[in-house]
C-alpha cells in the first residue's frame, strides 16, 4: 500500500517537473526571439528644446521593437552630438533625422528657418500683439492702416490685410513658448517667417502705417481676399452673423443668406372704378280701362 502511494507521488512529481521544464524552455525561447527582434536606438534622456544644440549627456540608448522603429532613427549617440533640434523633443522620445537641422547648422533662430524663407521682426504692443497670446508656432494675418498721401483722390485712412497665414517664429528672444505669463506679456516684438516678397511688403507696411496682427486658427489656412475698408465703408455698418462653435471648420458653420433688398418704386395711380349703371326695370304689360268718364291703367304682373 505504501509502495503504491509512493509510486503515485513520484509519477505526479515527474509530470509537474516535465511541465515546468517545458514552460521554462518556451519562455526562454520566446525571450530570445523577442531579444532578436529589438533594435538599439538613441532617445532623448531629457527634454531638448527647439533650436538648441544636442550634447552627449542628453542622449541615451534603449532597445526598441524593429517593427516600431521610426524612420531616420539613430543607433549610436555619436552621430547626434552637435546637431541642432528643429522641433521640441520630449524625454524618452526617439531622435530622428526629420527633427534635426542639416549638419553644420548653428544653434538658434537660423536653424528653424526653412529654405527659401526669411525671419523678420516687427514691433508690437499689447493690442497689436493680442495681449501676449501670440506664441512661436501660431499663425497670423498682418493688417496695416495707412493714411493716403496729400493730393490723392481719397483722403480717408485705409485698413487692409496685406499678408496672410504667416507663421510666428519667435516672440521677443524666445523661439519656444515663454515659461510664464509675465514674460509673454512683456514682449514688444515678434519675428515672422516670410518669403523675400512678403518681407518687402512688410517693410513698406511698417514704415508707412500701423501694423496689427490678427491670430487665425491652425486648421484655417485658406486665402481670404478682401477689398479693404475706409471711413465711408466703415460707417456703412455690417450685418450680424451667428457665432461659430470653437474649433469648427468653415464648412461646418451655418450659412446665412443675405436678406433680399426690397425696392419701392412710385407707380401711377390707378383710375377709380366707375359704378355700373343701375339696370332699368322691365316694363310690365298694362291695359287702359274706361269706366264712364274715368280712365285708368291696369298692369298685369
Amino acid at each position: 500500500m505504501r509502495n503504491k502511494r509512493f509510486f503515485i507521488v513520484l509519477v505526479g512529481a515527474l509530470i509537474f517537473g516535465v511541465l515546468a521544464a517545458v514552460s521554462v524552455s518556451k519562455y526562454l525561447s520566446s525571450a530570445q526571439a523577442y531579444t532578436k527582434n529589438l533594435n538599439k536606438i538613441a532617445v532623448a534622456k531629457v527634454a531638448i528644446p527647439i533650436g538648441s544644440k544636442i550634447v552627449a549627456e542628453q542622449i541615451m540608448v534603449v532597445q526598441f521593437p524593429k517593427e516600431s522603429t521610426p524612420d531616420g532613427a539613430f543607433e549610436s549617440p555619436d552621430k547626434l552630438a552637435g546637431r541642432v533640434a528643429v522641433t521640441n523633443i520630449a524625454a524618452k522620445e526617439p531622435i530622428t533625422e526629420s527633427r534635426l537641422a542639416p549638419e553644420g547648422t548653428a544653434a538658434g533662430l537660423s536653424a528653424i528657418i526653412p529654405e527659401g524663407y526669411r525671419a523678420m521682426t516687427v514691433k508690437v504692443d499689447d493690442a497689436a500683439g493680442i495681449s501676449g497670446f501670440i506664441m512661436p508656432g501660431t499663425l497670423v494675418d498682418v493688417v496695416v492702416t495707412i493714411d493716403p498721401r496729400e493730393g490723392s483722390g481719397n483722403q480717408d485712412p485705409i485698413s487692409k490685410i496685406v499678408l496672410q497665414n504667416i507663421k510666428v517664429l519667435a516672440n521677443g528672444q524666445n523661439i519656444d513658448k515663454p515659461k510664464d505669463e509675465r514674460e509673454a506679456n512683456s514682449v514688444k516684438a515678434v519675428t515672422l517667417q516670410v518669403t523675400p516678397e512678403q518681407a518687402e511688403k512688410l517693410a513698406l507696411a511698417s514704415s508707412e502705417g500701423k501694423l496689427q496682427l490678427v491670430m487665425r486658427s491652425q486648421i484655417d489656412q485658406g486665402d481670404e481676399q478682401t477689398p479693404g475698408v475706409n471711413k465711408r465703408g466703415l460707417l456703412n455698418g455690417d450685418r450680424a452673423m451667428p457665432a461659430p462653435e470653437p474649433g469648427s471648420l468653415k464648412s461646418e458653420q451655418p450659412k446665412t443668406e443675405p436678406k433680399p433688398v426690397v425696392r419701392r418704386t412710385m407707380s401711377a395711380p390707378k383710375p377709380a372704378a366707375t359704378a355700373a349703371p343701375a339696370p332699368q326695370p322691365t316694363p310690365r304689360a298694362s291695359v287702359e280701362m274706361i269706366e264712364g268718364a274715368k280712365k285708368r291703367n291696369v298692369e298685369f304682373p
